[in-house]
């Protein structure tokens, strides 16, 4: 973790885990990754799928159903501590009502 990377610590039980990190910085770092490596494997074929990202080593899953693409990273990497979940093709991991917001990319 660099020294503008903000951790927040884990709620509850004392554990060994190192501590996650915050929400913005999970975000930007899953972003980054998505971009750089993920996205010209997925964007022509998998349009509207889910991907769930380790932030930490750049491990990824993707599946139709968001639950089963968290699932297949835990799968993967059993001690995940920050995971970036988004769509493939567009901006937002869900919508409400109307139409989806779709990348312009």
């Amino acid at each position: 973790m660099s020294d503008t990377e903000t951790a927040v610590p884990a709620q509850g039980k004392e554990t060994s885990k190192p501590p996650r990190r915050s929400r913005e910085v999970t975000a930007r770092l899953g972003d980054e990754i998505y971009e750089r490596d993920i996205r010209p494997q997925v964007e022509a074929d998998h349009h509207g799928e889910y991907v769930a990202i380790d932030v930490d080593s750049g491990s990824w899953a993707i599946s139709d159903d968001l639950r089963t693409a968290a699932k297949r990273l835990r799968t993967q990497r059993p001690g995940v501590i920050d995971v970036w979940l988004l769509r493939v093709g567009y901006r937002a991991l869900r919508h409400f009502g109307g139409r989806p917001i779709r990348s312009a990319g």
